[in-house]
C-alpha cells in the first residue's frame, strides 16, 4: 500500500488508477483529479513561463522597431503586426479566456480590462496598416504588447510562488521511513512500510525511526517526538506506553505492536490537514478586480457613446472613431497590472535584505489585516533546546560538584545529560572517567567512580536508592513549579545539590510580543508541553495566562486557530516544526521560522530567516505599508484615466478646438504607469 499525496488515502500500488514519477520517486493517486491536484501549479508555472519568454523576446523586438527611427526595413509595419498579433492572441490568450468567463458570468474583470484596452489598441493599429488611406496616425503595437507581457511577469512571480505549495505534502510523506522490521513467526523480516498489518510487531533499534503507531510491549527507551508533538525533551518510553510512527527511538531496543496504520496514523492525518487547509483557502478579492466591474463597462458604454454621439452631431466617422479609441486607450490598464506587482516585488526585496522572506503576495496582503498572532513555543519563542539555568542547594564547592555531574552524565546520550556536559565542559578540568555506567530508564544514571557512587536523575531515582532529601524537596518543587526541569545529584547516596534545565526564552521574544500587544494584536501561545512549562514561558515572554493553550497535539493546533477564526479573528500563526504545518496552513498566514522543519517553511507563506520572533514584527509592518502602497498605486492608476476619458472623449473639443489624439492617450498612460513605479521605488526607503 502507498498513501496518496493529495487527498492521503491509502493506494494498492498493484492496482493505482495512475502513477506519476516525479524528481526519482514514484507517487501513486488514488484518481485523476487528485493527480491533476498535485500537477497543476508545476504544469502552469510552466505554462505562465513559456509565454512569458515568447511575449518578452517578442516585445523587445517590437519595442527596437518601433522607436529606433533609423532601423528602415521593408515591410517594417507587416512585420510589427506579425509579431504584435503573436502576443496579442498567444500571450493574452489568458485574458481574453478570463475576460470571456467574466462577461458569462455577466460581471468584469482585470481580464476584462486588459482584453479590451490592448485589442483597442491592437485593433487601431492593424486597421492604421491595412487602411493607411483612411485611419491615419501612429501605430500602437507597442503599447498592447508591453502591457500584456508586464502583466504576464506579474501573474507569473505570484504562480511560482504559488506552485511551491505542493511540496509540502511531498516533505511530509518524505518523513516516513521505506521499510519495517517485523516478527513473523520466529524471525524478523524487513519489509515494505505499505505491507504493516494491525497488531504486528515492529523492531525498532536505537537511532531508527518508528515505522506506525503503536504500543510499546517490550523494552524501555527515550524517543524523540519533536517533530510530531512539539516536545522540547524526548519522552520516557516502557511497556503500555504508546508512540507515534516516524518519531526517533533514541536510546534502547523497542518492540512495538502496531496499532494504527496507512492513513489511520497521526502523520497521514497530519498530511490531510495540510492538503485540506490549503485547499480550502479562498483568495481574496482582489481591489483592482472590485474596482474594474464598475470601470471596464463604464469605459466600454463612454467610448460608444461618444462615437455615436460625434457622429449625430455632424463629426465624420473617422473624426468619432478616433475619440472612441482614444477613450479605450487612456482607460487600458497598464498602471492597473503594475500597481500591485511593483509593490509586492518591491516588497518582497525589502523583506528579503532584512530576513524576510515572502513566499506570496496574498500572504503579504493577509499580513496585513491580521489582529492575532498565534506562536508556537518550543523553538519559536524559545531556542528548542535544554540548558542549564542554574545551581542550587549545593552542599559541596561548584567545581566539585559540577565534576560528578559531568562524569555521571559523560556515559548517556540524553539531552539533559548533553545540556550538563556543555555547562560544565568549561568549567572544570579533565578528569577520570568511571568505571561503570548504569542506566535507569525513565530514572536516571548510576555511575562508579573511585570508591563511591554518583547518582543522576529525577525524584524516582533518589527514592529507589534511599536518598533523602529533607528540607530541600520543596524548593525542588518550587523550581518545577517554574516550568524547569530539575536534576537531582547524589554521592554515596547523600543529596549534595540540584541542576535546574529548562528551554529558554529567545532573547527577542518579548519585545516582541510586547511590541505587537502595543500596536493592538492579540498575541497567543500554543505548545504540546505541560501547562507548568507553558505558563512559565508565557509569563517570561508577557503573553496572558489566559491566551496560553498547552498539551495541544498537531491536529488540535489547526482546531485550535480555526476556533480563532471563528469569532472574527485574522489569524497570523508562527512555528517551526513539523507539527506545526497544519496550524500554518490553516491561519490566514503561516509565518515559518528558516531554521524550522522544511514542512513548516513550504507550508508558510512568509519565512524567517534570522529566527529571530521579532521579525514577526518586521513582517506585519512590512504587510501592511506594502497595501498602503498598493493602494496608492491603484488610485493613480485610475487617476489619470477617469481625468483624461471626458478629454479623450472631446468634451473640450466644442470649447477650445482640443481633441486627445490616441497618441496622447498613450503618453498619458505610460505617464500613469511612470507615476506608479515611482512611487512604489519610495519603498526602497522604508526602514523596518
Amino acid at each position: 500500500m502507498a498513501v496518496d499525496p493529495i487527498c492521503g488515502m491509502n493506494v494498492d500500488e498493484k492496482s493505482a488508477a495512475i502513477k506519476k514519477d516525479l524528481a526519482g520517486i514514484t507517487y501513486y493517486f488514488c484518481s485523476s483529479n487528485c493527480l491533476s491536484a498535485f500537477e497543476a501549479p508545476k504544469k502552469e508555472s510552466e505554462n505562465l513561463k513559456l509565454s512569458l519568454e515568447v511575449s518578452g523576446i517578442l516585445t523587445a523586438i517590437i519595442l527596437l522597431l518601433s522607436f529606433f527611427p533609423g532601423l528602415e526595413i521593408i515591410y517594417k509595419n507587416y512585420i510589427l503586426f506579425v509579431l504584435a498579433t503573436v502576443v496579442q492572441f498567444y500571450g493574452g490568450m489568458r485574458y481574453y479566456s478570463g475576460a470571456w468567463e467574466a462577461a458569462k458570468a455577466r460581471t468584469a474583470s482585470m481580464d476584462t480590462l486588459v482584453a479590451v484596452g490592448t485589442t483597442a489598441a491592437w485593433g487601431y493599429s492593424v486597421a492604421a496598416v491595412f487602411l493607411p488611406q483612411i485611419i491615419t496616425g501612429g501605430l500602437y503595437f507597442d503599447t498592447s504588447s508591453a502591457i500584456i507581457t508586464l502583466i504576464l511577469l506579474g501573474k507569473f512571480f505570484e504562480e511560482l510562488a504559488k506552485g511551491r505549495a505542493s511540496l509540502a505534502l511531498k516533505k511530509l510523506l518524505d518523513l516516513k521511513p521505506k521499510t519495517a522490521i517485523v516478527v513473523r513467526g520466529d524471525s524478523e523480516v524487513e519489509i515494505p512500510l505499505s505491507e504493516i498489518k494491525l497488531n504486528d510487531v515492529c523492531i525498532v533499534k536505537p537511532g531508527e525511526k518508528i515505522p506506525t503507531d503503536g504500543m510499546v510491549i517490550q523494552g524501555h527507551s527515550s524517543v524523540d517526538e519533536s517533530l510530531v508533538t512539539g516536545e522540547s525533551l524526548p519522552v520516557s518510553k516502557s511497556i503500555g506506553d504508546h508512540v507515534i510512527g516516524s518519531t526517533i527511538n533514541e536510546s534502547g531496543l523497542l518492540k512495538i505492536k502496531t496499532t494504527k496504520i496507512g492513513e489511520d496514523t497521526v502523520i497521514s492525518q497530519i498530511i490531510q490537514l495540510v492538503s485540506k487547509a490549503q485547499i480550502s483557502k479562498v483568495p481574496i478579492q482582489k481591489l483592482a478586480d472590485t474596482v474594474s466591474g464598475y470601470f471596464v463597462p463604464i469605459v466600454i458604454i463612454i467610448a460608444i457613446t461618444s462615437g455615436v454621439l460625434w457622429v449625430w452631431s455632424g463629426q465624420t466617422f473617422i473624426f468619432a472613431l478616433t475619440t472612441a479609441i482614444a477613450v479605450l486607450i487612456i482607460a487600458c490598464p497598464c498602471a492597473l497590472g503594475l500597481a500591485t506587482p511593483t509593490a509586492l516585488l518591491l516588497g518582497t526585496s525589502k523583506g528579503a535584505e532584512n530576513g524576510i522572506l515572502i513566499r506570496t503576495g496574498e500572504a503579504l496582503e493577509r499580513a496585513s489585516k491580521a489582529d492575532t498572532i498565534v506562536f508556537d513555543k518550543t523553538g519559536t519563542l524559545t531556542e528548542g533546546k535544554p540548558r542549564v539555568t542554574g545551581l542550587h542547594f549545593l552542599q559541596i564547592e561548584k567545581p566539585l560538584f559540577l565534576k560528578y555531574a559531568a562524569i555521571a552524565e559523560k556515559g548517556s546520550e540524553h539531552p539533559l545529560a548533553k545540556a550538563i556536559i556543555e555547562y560544565a565542559g568549561i568549567r572544570i578540568e579533565s578528569h577520570k572517567d568511571a568505571t561503570n555506567y548504569e542506566t535507569i530508564p525513565g530514572k536516571g544514571i548510576k555511575a562508579k567512580y573511585l570508591n563511591g557512587t554518583i547518582l543522576v536523575g529525577n525524584h524516582a531515582l533518589m527514592n529507589d536508592e534511599s536518598v533523602l532529601l529533607g528540607d530541600y524537596g520543596i524548593g525542588i518543587h518550587n523550581l518545577e513549579l517554574k516550568g524547569q526541569t530539575a536534576v537531582l545529584v547524589a554521592y554515596n547516596k547523600k543529596f549534595i545539590g540540584a541542576i535546574s534545565i529548562a528551554d529558554t526564552l529567545k532573547p527577542n521574544a518579548k519585545k516582541a510580543v510586547e511590541t505587537l500587544k502595543k500596536n493592538g494584536f492579540g498575541v497567543y501561545m500554543i505548545t504540546g508541553d505541560n501547562e507548568m512549562a507553558a505558563k512559565h514561558i508565557a509569563s517570561m515572554a508577557s503573553i496572558p495566562e489566559q491566551n496560553v493553550f498547552y498539551q495541544v497535539l498537531p491536529r488540535d493546533k489547526e482546531k485550535k486557530v480555526t476556533d480563532l477564526q471563528k469569532r472574527g479573528n485574522v489569524i497570523v500563526a508562527v512555528g517551526d516544526g513539523i507539527n506545526d504545518a497544519p496550524m500554518l496552513a490553516k491561519a490566514d498566514v503561516g509565518i515559518a521560522l528558516g531554521s524550522g522543519t522544511d514542512v513548516a517553511k513550504e507550508t508558510g507563506g512568509i519565512v524567517l530567516i534570522k529566527n529571530d520572533p521579532i521579525d514577526v514584527v518586521k513582517a506585519l509592518m512590512l504587510g501592511r505599508y506594502a497595501m498602503r502602497k498598493i493602494k496608492q498605486n491603484l488610485f493613480w492608476a485610475f487617476a489619470y484615466n477617469i481625468a483624461a476619458i471626458p478629454i479623450a472623449a472631446g468634451v473640450l473639443y466644442p470649447f477650445f478646438g482640443f481633441l486627445l489624439s490616441p497618441t496622447i492617450a498613450a503618453f498619458a498612460m505610460a505617464f500613469s504607469s511612470v507615476t506608479v513605479v515611482s512611487n512604489s521605488l519610495l519603498m526602497k526607503k522604508f526602514r523596518l
